[in-house]
Parts: C-alpha cells; structure tokens; sequence
C-alpha cells in the first residue's frame, strides 16, 4: 500500500531515471513542470496488475469484451459521483483525444463547426481540423466561464457540436450544474452534440463536485456524450486506455457509428484501468489530499515571493494556471523563465486566446519540488 510519505518523499534523483516525456524532454538541469504526469508512484493494485501480467507474458492485444473494464468504470462512477452508468454505454478506446477525433468523424459531416472555449487544451486545436472539420472558437468569459450566449450564437450559426472541457484544463475550474444543464439546453435547441472531456474528474478536490454531464437531464442523455479515463488521475497515460460513455438514444446511436478499428484500448492500460477503478480509491484519496495541499502552499509561495502572479486555486486536478502578465515576461512568459529559471512550464500562448502572458505550472509532485519550482521562476526574475 502506498504511504502518505510515499507520495510526498520523492527524490529527484529517481524521478530523473524515469524516461517518460516530462522528465526527458528537458536538460537535467531544467526542473520539468510543465506537462500533465504526475511524479506519485503508482498504486499498488495497478503495480501488481502489471506485474502479474508480465510475469505470465500476457502483453498481446487487448480484448474489451471480455474484460471487466465497463463494469469496473461503471463502480467508479457509482462511488465517486452517484452516476449510474449503464455497461453497455462503455465503449473503449485508446485515449481521450483520439475518441473525440474518431467521433467526430463519425459523426459530423467534413467541414461541419465544432465549437472549442480557449484558452483550453491545446490539442483541440488539431484535432479539430484533423476530424475534417472547422474550428468556431467561444473564449471563456472572464478567462473561466462559458459564454453560454456565445455557444447558443455558434450553435444558431451552424455549429453541430462543442468540445467540453470539465473539470477545465488549464484553469481548473469545475462547472455548476446549472451551467450544464443550460449547456445541455442549448444543445438540444439546436440539435448539436456535447462531447465531454472530463478526464480530470477523479481529481476534484476539498469544496468541489463534479458533476458528469450525462446526468444533468434528459437534454444531456441525448446530446451528450463523455470521455474518461483513469489515465491522468492515476497516471497511467503512456498506457493507452479511455472510454467512451453514453446513455440510451441518439448519443448512443451516435458512437455506436465508430467503426471497429477505432476501438482498440492497450491490454496493460486495460488490465492497469481496472485495477485503478476498481481498488485505487484509497490511493487516490491520498494523491488529493497531496494536491489540496499543494494548491494552497502555491498560493502562499507566490504570494510571499512573487505577489505580481494572479493565481487562483484549481478546484480539480493538478494544473495551475498563472497569469504572469505583471512580470513583463512577454506573450509567452514560459521561454524566459526556462532560459533564465531553468524550469519548464506549459506556454500559455499554446492554449489559445486568453492564454497570453500565462503559463501553466503542474503541481503534481513532492511539496519540496513545488518550493523549487517558484523559487526557480522568482530568480528567473531577480527575486
């Protein structure tokens, strides 16, 4: 079982034997803060999944049908949310991003508008295109809302589906209910598809909810469509592993067009999903609390050593979206502060409009490689 020090010990040195992106991207001497892995050791139930799977040389393909991962999600759901999921609405696939692109193929036509709310993850802005179909760009009011009027205008206009991001990468923030079922509204006025990114969902954190969009009505049991994974909240992403959910109707009906090809998750992200869903929520309750308290010492750290930072603490996940404008660092304050901090954040500018003199920090590592991070970027700028 891993330990509470488990989670917070963390050395440097053994996470620079790692050969992940986030860790080989950079030089040795640049502290990797920038993409969405998280430096916790895997939980022992997925640890003993993979292990026993390799053990016996079981690392062929993966067979959804005869594994327990609907059932295992639909547990999860039932726990963590009080969402009933059916079964057989679990589709699998293998990442989040390629079952929204392959779901947009199937169900839109080439050229159609699919509605994005930047600044947001950045990939959306590629597969948008590579689904053969036109980006219609809605920023979030304020930099953290959804312009619900702004979507009703895309949708009046053409648009046939949005791109939801909940919880939102990179700001963090988590939508009320009253939001989505206004979103879901809108989708039904007009006939247009809510696909649902919610990848971050297990990572909702002290005083949030989430609240998954399928279950905000019947509007969005019809129009909706949600996309998980265990692959951010238990790090599991290099294993290749998501799921398509839906409830019965026409969204069903709509993912049901994926052709075969399209389904095809990894057998160890498979084997190592089941395991997260299925006896990872002890673990998982220990990485929150580490995030909870890391969000709030970032908070204090930047106040104390860098007030200029507007900083406001993400309500799910581990991705902290700061507004450096005030540093005069430029559009894109994440090149000076790796060229003089030596510590990599995620460009703002990558995330779209709004995204200007903003970089995003992940705080998903030990309190200790937090400290670093903002001490790094306050001598970056002679604090």
């Amino acid at each position: 079982m891993t330990t509470g020090a488990e989670l917070t010990d963390l050395s440097i040195e053994g996470l620079r034997g790692r050969r992940s992106a986030k860790w080989t991207y950079y030089p040795a001497d640049v502290l990797p803060a920038w993409v969405a892995e998280m430096d916790f050791p895997l939980a022992a139930p997925i640890r003993e999944a993979l292990r026993e799977a390799v053990e016996r040389g079981d690392t062929g393909y993966a067979n959804p049908a005869a594994s327990r991962l609907a059932p295992a999600f639909a547990g999860f759901a039932d726990r963590h949310y009080g969402w009933s999921v059916d079964p057989e609405g679990v589709i699998a696939c293998n990442d989040v991003v390629a079952g929204l692109r392959d779901l947009l193929r199937a169900m839109l036509e080439p050229g159609d508008g699919v509605v994005i709310t930047p600044p947001v993850y950045h990939p959306f802005f590629s597969l948008v295109p590579e689904a053969g179909c036109e980006l219609v760009q809605v920023p979030l009011a304020g930099g953290r809302d959804l312009d619900l009027e702004g979507i009703d205008r895309a949708f009046a206009a053409g648009a046939r589906a949005l791109l939801l991001c909940n919880p939102h990468n990179p700001t963090g923030a988590v939508l009320a209910r009253s939001e989505l079922e206004r979103l879901a509204e809108i989708a039904a006025e007009h006939e247009a598809w809510i696909l649902a990114d919610e990848i971050h969902a297990p990572l909702t954190l002290a005083g949030a909810e989430h609240v998954p969009f399928l279950t905000v009505g019947e509007h969005a049991a019809a129009r909706g469509i949600a996309l998980v994974s265990a692959s951010k909240a238990f790090n599991l992403a290099g294993l290749g592993c998501a799921q398509i959910v839906t409830a019965p109707g026409p969204a069903r009906e709509g993912a049901e067009l994926l052709p075969f090809g399209n389904r095809h998750p990894g057998h160890l992200g498979t084997l190592a999903t089941e395991a997260a869903y299925e006896s990872g929520d002890e673990w998982l309750a220990g990485v929150n609390d580490v995030l909870d308290h890391n969000r709030r010492h970032l908070a204090e750290l930047l106040l104390r050593r860098l007030p200029e930072v507007a900083y406001e603490q993400p309500s799910a996940g581990y991705l902290a979206w700061l507004d450096l404008t005030q540093l005069e660092l430029g559009a894109d304050p994440a090149a000076p502060l790796l060229e003089r901090g030596r510590v990599a954040l995620s460009p703002g500018p990558q995330f779209g409009s709004g995204g200007e003199g903003h970089a995003r920090l992940n705080f998903g590592t030990s309190p200790a490689l937090v400290v670093e991070a903002v001490e790094r970027i306050a001598r970056a700028v002679g604090r």
